[in-house]
């Protein structure tokens, strides 16, 4: 699957550059650098398990503007940035002799499991601007890819901190996007095509298949 959206970037990339190149007299670009914060929801939860405290996403990055048209109201942005998201939960990772192993305990005081991502989205880009005005609405949507640069586990209870890299990620992630919004704020949506686990990983005899689902606010610089 990696090696077809691989191909898939790169003949978006090849087709939109032949087409920008045809309006070059005429084109502008959105270049933007962006910010976002998210609330993540944990789906598929195995029986039992629940969210706690605020489990919260942090992004940024660069995506280069490619106009697809002359009035530059439709583009193609491709960029790359950087991401860090936390999810709380009643879920108990531990590890004992290189294994993980997972249980549910609703006496936990905290339980997280932070990832840190390098992510490479793909946007098809609506909005109504011009050259000279750049507050303006917009619709982007697309596809994210990302690969998980390290994960870690930790929980705290009573006077126990525990806390280890976690290596029972998926390591290849992607999923579709959606922003909207005017100006600078925007709304942004996540919702992961991929388990959060690789497959290996396991509680009361149930593969535990977490499915991120990140909403918040994202915010766009020129």
């Amino acid at each position: 699957m990696r090696f077809v959206l691989l191909f898939f970037l790169v003949s978006v990339y090849s087709n939109a550059q032949v087409v920008t190149d045809s309006i070059k007299d005429s084109r502008y670009f959105e270049d933007q650098f962006y910010i976002g914060l998210s609330y993540n929801f944990i789906l598929n939860n195995p029986e039992g398990s629940n969210q706690r405290n605020l489990s919260y996403g942090l992004q940024a990055g660069l995506i280069k503007d490619i106009p697809l048209n002359r009035a530059g109201t439709k583009a193609i942005g491709i960029g790359t940035g950087l991401a860090l998201n936390s999810y709380y939960s009643n879920l108990v990772a531990d590890i004992s002799d290189e294994v993980i192993s997972y249980s549910i305990n609703d006496d936990i005081t905290r339980s997280k499991l932070e990832t840190h991502l390098i992510e490479f989205p793909l946007e098809f880009r609506w909005r109504n601007s011009t050259e000279e005005e750049y507050k303006f609405w917009r619709i982007y949507g697309g596809i994210k890819a990302a690969y998980v640069l390290g994960a870690r586990s930790k929980y705290d209870l009573d006077d126990i901190s525990e806390g280890f890299k976690n290596t029972d990620l998926t390591k290849f992630q992607y999923g579709l996007t959606l922003s909207f919004g005017y100006n600078t704020f925007n709304v942004n949506a996540y919702y992961s095509l991929t388990d959060l686990f690789d497959g290996n990983a396991s509680v009361n005899g149930e593969v535990l298949q977490y499915r991120p689902l990140r909403i918040g606010l994202i915010f766009y610089i020129l």
